[in-house]
């Protein structure tokens, strides 16, 4: 039983970014910590913490990720404030989450996953195939750019950086004629009315850990260990402890175009990963299929045989 529960008085603080998104997990986390130990909303605090990844002076320039740093670009304040106990917890989006935490953070809660696809978004077109040739495409993800241009190398990418709203209306502007966005950042803000559509995986396969809401804490907070537990999704949990020991044994970043996607059947866990050329020139993919609890073994194991078919060099910026 968690003992010293927090009080309106004593709120547990909750760090996070400060974009739509960002506070809609955040609000999803406090509404599941709080029916789990029947807490009032005054008990938790959102703080709001702006990264690195969050300047809009980097969103507006539109300079690629590569340029400006790595995935702790959205991590690395929100982490120190943590460490520093500024806040108690911190939630993340799981895709932008490097691989390795800090020394005394640990990640071990993630709430049920949502949709894992990507979403085509266009005021013009339905679908990738529906775009004439030599069409501009925005996206600011490397992944997306080297499947698009695997796939319709006649197209044209522009960088799209920014939150949804954002992207949104540099597609109204006419910066592009589509763009690409998360299905779970559009379902969780509620964004029915965006016109998008669902890319089945089998065509563009997800970022590793995407639709992920992760949930991390200090290594000796053993109230938000044991808080956290209670709202914790073991299934999961057991995708992407297998997505992510992919990712790092291919020693994946924001430079790196790497897909992932583990499911379940049973006790049975499939893993499907996608390794690409920056320029999209070459793709290759594979899969393993093994027990569940075996999830992090069998993520290794299929970077290891991509990258023995990929060769040195494979990920060399071009």
């Amino acid at each position: 039983m968690v003992t010293n529960l927090p009080t309106p008085a004593e709120p547990l603080k909750i760090g996070t970014r400060g974009s739509p998104l960002a506070l809609a997990q955040a609000h999803e986390t406090r509404a599941r910590l709080g029916a789990a130990f029947e807490l009032p909303e005054e008990a938790f605090e959102i703080v709001v913490i702006k990264t690195t990844g969050d300047d809009r002076s980097m969103i507006d320039a539109d300079r690629p990720l590569k340029e400006i740093g790595n995935k702790g670009l959205f991590t690395k304040e929100i982490e120190e404030a943590m460490l520093s106990g500024g806040i108690d917890i911190a939630v993340h989006s799981m895709k932008d989450m490097p691989v390795q935490q800090p020394e005394g953070l640990v990640l071990d809660c993630y709430l049920p996953r949502e949709d894992t696809r990507d979403a085509f978004v266009s005021l013009k077109y339905k679908a990738i195939a529906d775009l004439p040739e030599g069409a501009v495409v925005g996206t600011s993800s490397l992944r997306r750019k080297a499947q698009l241009l695997n796939r319709r190398p006649d197209l044209t990418i522009v960088e799209f950086r920014g939150n949804v709203q954002t992207r949104l209306k540099k597609l109204g502007d006419g910066v592009a004629e589509a763009t690409f966005l998360a299905m779970a950042g559009l379902n969780r803000l509620g964004m029915d009315d965006v016109p998008k559509t669902a890319i089945p995986t089998g065509d563009m396969l997800n970022a590793v850990a995407q639709g992920a809401i992760g949930i991390e804490r200090r290594e000796d907070d053993l109230r938000a260990k044991e808080m956290l537990a209670a709202i914790h999704d073991h299934e999961t949990g057991l995708r992407l402890a297998a997505e992510r020991a992919f990712l790092g044994a291919l020693d994946g970043s924001c430079e790196t175009p790497i897909a992932g996607l583990a499911t379940l059947d049973g006790d049975t866990l499939t893993l499907k990963g996608e390794i690409l050329r920056t320029d999209g020139s070459e793709a290759l993919t594979d899969e393993v299929t093994g027990p569940t609890a075996e999830g992090p073994t069998l993520g290794r194991q299929l970077a290891e045989t991509l990258l023995a078919r990929a060769g040195e060099g494979f990920f060399d910026w071009k």
